[in-house]
């Protein structure tokens, strides 16, 4: 059985340098990496609480970070416990820029930021921020299906 139903004559699997990010229901600029999705079961006790609400807004990356930790915000307003979680798209295209795959990611969060890189007057890289983003889980979404491949003929 072909793996490819659709394009049953395809045979490469997906490449990894074409995706996007979206999050609020806008693409966010400037995604360049991002780490595999993984899961692990870590058996934890906890208390039940109320899920936090999410907030419409889409905040630069250190507005987000600074919702997990705001230094100087006074006592008790450290923690935005309201909007610090935003749920993700994860969006995955072939070569000819369709969409293949879709992932939802649930209740991310930043546990590190990182403004600056290390600066080196004797390198050539760019200044990039860096984000870890924490997340509840996620699905595929099943919506996205595989789309029919153009094919082109040689002239």
């Amino acid at each position: 059985m072909a793996e490819f139903s659709v394009n049953p004559k395809r045979f490469d699997p997906y490449k990894n340098f074409k995706f996007r990010i979206k999050w609020d229901g806008r693409y966010v600029a400037g995604i360049s990496k991002i780490s595999g999705l993984r899961r692990t079961t870590e058996v934890i006790q906890h208390r039940e609480g109320g899920d936090p609400s999410s907030s419409r807004k889409s905040p630069e990356f250190e507005n987000w970070a600074n919702k997990v930790w705001s230094f100087g915000a006074g006592l008790g307003a450290e923690v935005s416990l309201k909007d610090f979680r935003k749920d993700l798209t994860l969006e995955v295209y072939n070569e000819a820029g369709q969409l293949v795959l879709a992932y939802k990611i649930y209740r991310c969060w930043v546990s590190e930021y990182q403004i600056l890189p290390d600066l080196d007057a004797n390198a050539s890289a760019i200044a990039i921020e860096e984000i870890k983003l924490e997340n509840e889980g996620w699905e595929r979404d099943h919506s996205v299906k595989e789309p029919v491949e153009p094919s082109f003929k040689k002239s």
